[in-house]
């Protein structure tokens, strides 16, 4: 990031940094823990301080664009994106902390008191925000006021509690109303978790999720209890039956699969150890993706991916449209695999030019960007520019201020290239062959370098480079898909 000064007080503030991150560890027990409690407090008046000046930044360029001329219910655009970009997280959750800061200052001052003398956390503060949001504003002071006394003596949960029965005994029809709008928000969600695992999240009704649940529960018992689980858990069956009833299939297992293997040719045939990447969750073992491909009861198409050797980035493809969309729009979200802002992880929705095509921006695989539809919109705001490359992108603020992240190699850099037989078909056009039958690829051998032959005689030896087939047993990926290619012939 680069500001434009540094006034004393943010000398101060980094020297202080400095100090904390250089401090030497406690030598007694008494002395760290007293120390971790003066952290705690220092980080919770960190917190009052950081919601103040963001509130103080919402009104600073509310003021400045009132003065020019910006109608009201234009102002203030952009502003969770920067405070965002500020504290280093998503432009969602920048956004959220505006709304966090300007409830704290001006509807919960006890709150924030008691946040600014260090006597509760942060995350309580956000709870007692979080239960009251839905409230008028005279009803939050009064929920304020009289949890003024609790907020240091309960734990968070607890809090939580005590909080929304008293905004909801305050005020009860907007108790209802606010219990509607929640019905409206239902939404399915899914997210990655660790070990190659990912989180499928229903936001429901109180009596339709229990009712749901329940119906799992009981089919799984029923099932573990005449002997159909076969060595699953109770949970584990719960599970398969979730993903059977929601898809429709026979198995939980007979997942039709289109892979995007994004992996090099050791670790997809041989027994490499590089991990593969599956576009907008993350990676996974080698081992793990072979066995996707390899035992996966339903169709595979299996769609490969070339990098480049020098650094493992995608290579480059151009287009004439003004639309990103087929192989090259594909490529672009399986470049970036979240949303490219900095420190943006939500789900890609455009892929869309860094300049824009009326600019002058070509419809080409440097000029892509994958974005959010929200960080898309924002880029066109006054005062943002965003400047990219297939290698990187620099988001600029109307601040001034500049924030700039590396595009993430797909593919593993190899450092020997020079020896390896390269074809005159790269820049040769290809078709999309997800949706043809009767296409087929067809692995090439391995080969390795041998020496040149030797002639007797007066003729000089041949200045060419000889290449062989290298002997090895297929790999457990091609056995799989052979035996595949086999069945179809033989159904023909």
């Amino acid at each position: 990031m680069e500001a434009e000064t540094v006034s004393d007080v943010i000398t101060e503030i980094h020297r202080w940094r400095e100090l904390l991150s250089d401090l030497p560890p406690a030598r007694t027990e008494n002395e760290a823990i007293d120390r971790i409690t003066a952290l705690e407090e220092l980080t919770s008046v960190s917190a009052a301080a950081q919601a103040r000046e963001t509130l103080t930044f919402d009104m600073h360029r509310r003021n400045r664009e009132a003065e020019e001329g910006v109608p009201s219910r234009n102002q203030g655009k952009g502003l969770g994106a920067e405070i965002g970009l500020a504290r280093k997280v998503s432009r969602s959750r920048g956004s959220r902390l505006l709304g966090f800061s300007r409830s704290l200052l001006m509807d919960l001052p006890k709150t924030y008191g008691s946040l600014k003398s260090g006597d509760i956390s942060e995350e309580k503060a956000r709870v007692v925000a979080k239960e009251t949001d839905w409230l008028p504003r005279d009803k939050r002071h009064q929920v304020d006021d009289r949890m003024a006394d609790r907020l240091v003596q309960v734990g968070v949960g607890r809090l939580g509690n005590e909080v929304r029965a008293l905004a909801q005994q305050l005020d009860q029809k907007a108790a209802v109303e606010h219990l509607d709008r929640c019905v409206e928000e239902r939404a399915v969600t899914v997210r990655p978790a660790p070990g190659n695992m990912a989180f499928l999240t229903a936001l429901l009704p109180l009596s339709q999720a229990v009712a749901a649940y329940t119906n799992l529960s009981k089919s799984a018992q029923s099932i573990v209890g005449t002997g159909q689980a076969e060595d699953r858990t109770q949970g584990q069956v719960m599970a398969d039956l979730l993903v059977e009833r929601t898809t429709g299939q026979d198995s939980a297992e007979a997942i039709p699969t289109e892979v995007h293997v994004v992996m090099n040719e050791d670790s997809l045939f041989d027994s490499g150890e590089t991990p593969a990447w599956f576009p907008g969750f993350g990676p996974i073992p080698a081992t793990s993706a072979r066995e996707i491909i390899a035992e996966n009861e339903a169709a595979v198409f299996i769609r490969r991916l070339y990098t480049r050797p020098t650094d493992g980035q995608l290579v480059r493809m151009d287009s004439k449209r003004r639309e990103f969309s087929g192989l090259l729009r594909r490529m672009v979200v399986i470049r970036d695999d979240v949303c490219r802002s900095p420190w943006c992880d939500a789900q890609i929705k455009h892929a869309d030019h860094s300049q824009a095509f009326a600019a002058g921006g070509e419809t080409d695989w440097d000029n892509a960007s994958g974005l959010c539809a929200a960080c898309n919109f924002l880029k066109e705001l006054p005062g943002w520019r965003h400047e990219a490359t297939a290698e990187e992108l620099i988001v600029r603020t109307p601040t001034g201020h500049r924030y700039q992240i590396g595009t993430r190699p797909i593919g593993t850099p190899t450092t020997k290239t020079s020896g390896l037989p390269r074809s005159d078909l790269t820049d040769q056009p290809t078709s999309d062959g997800a949706d043809d039958p009767d296409l087929f690829t067809v692995r090439i051998p391995p080969l390795r370098k041998v020496d040149e032959p030797k002639l007797d005689g007066t003729f000089e030896s041949l200045k060419v480079d000889m290449w062989e087939c290298r002997d090895e047993p297929p790999s457990v990926v091609e056995t799989c898909m052979v035996g595949r290619l086999a069945e179809f012939a033989s159904a023909v």
